[in-house]
């Protein structure tokens, strides 16, 4: 078995969880290629014998013969490794270093039940869609595409924008804002859920459109078919913008004209036996902690 790992710097309580699993993966003898970052910090501050372990630094050095890319970190991390993963069809699993995480599901005190799982194969995969960015302009570089969202928002100036919106070519509405946020299922519960918008299911084939504080009150969040082209103008007094993609973002001119699209490829996400989105959202989201509800 071969595996991909990635993951950022984080602090001195991940050691014991991290010698963990090093030790079984070490056992099992599981060949291990890690993100030259990542190795450099845990030579640095960890006493593990990496020097049997390979190295990688683009993602063309993740290649379709790894079985599975553990992501270690919170749920930007996770977004993070997808851009290495790309559209090679490896699943990924998230183990959680940081605090709440929906895509970064695995404690760190799960970590050894967790890896066992792994390596027998005694998981799901669920296929999460991903949103493409089309421009006259290149935008993100070689990877314009997100598993949670793309946003548009104001920059540099507190007066609101203008975003006029059409669906397959078909007027929607110009929304007067600070922003947009058109997410995926995966991303509803990230800055959509913080913006008012509605959490919805994996894989029920759709996108959200949602408001960031609307001059309007009565505008509110649009949940449609992902099969449906979005194009997006933008407009505004600064006449500079911020646009984001997941973790990147970078700034465009009122003149650009943005498309939104469902890309030709899904990502693939593990889950282990016994892990749910319905269980993830209650736990993370402390849904049932009234003492009046019982289960």
């Amino acid at each position: 078995m071969k595996i991909a790992i990635f993951g950022h710097q984080f602090d001195e309580t991940s050691d014991e969880f991290i010698n963990k699993m090093f030790n079984i993966l070490f056992k099992k003898n599981v060949e291990i290629i890690i993100n030259k970052t990542f190795f450099d910090f845990l030579s640095k501050f960890y006493s593990i014998n990496l020097s049997k372990i390979e190295t990688y630094t683009t993602h063309t050095e993740i290649t379709k013969d790894i079985d599975f890319v553990i992501s270690i970190g919170g749920d930007g991390t996770f977004l993070e490794t997808v851009s290495y993963v790309r559209d090679k069809n490896i699943p990924i699993v998230g183990v959680n270093s940081g605090r709440l995480g929906f895509l970064a599901n695995i404690a760190k005190s799960e970590i050894e039940n967790a890896i066992t799982k792994l390596l027998n194969h005694e998981y799901k995969i669920e296929e999460r869609a991903v949103i493409e960015l089309d421009t006259n302009k290149t935008l993100f570089k070689d990877f314009n595409f997100g598993l949670n969202d793309f946003t548009i928002q104001k920059s540099y100036s507190s007066s609101m924008i203008e975003v006029k919106v059409l669906i397959d070519g078909e007027y929607l509405n110009t929304y007067l804002s600070d922003g947009l946020i058109f997410s995926t299922p995966t991303g509803s519960t990230a800055y959509n859920l913080s913006a008012g918008g509605p959490i919805v299911v994996p894989n029920s084939s759709n996108f959200i459109i949602t408001p960031i504080t609307p001059h309007n009150l009565t505008t509110r969040p649009i949940v449609l078919s992902d099969s449906k082209e979005i194009t997006i103008t933008v407009a505004g007094r600064s006449r500079q913008f911020l646009a984001s993609l997941d973790y990147k973002s970078e700034t465009f001119s009122e003149n650009l004209v943005l498309k939104i699209k469902k890309a030709n490829f899904n990502i693939k996400v593990i889950k282990l036996e016994g892990q749910d989105f319905y269980q993830t959202i209650r736990d993370k989201l402390m849904w049932g902690v009234d003492k009046r509800i019982s289960n």
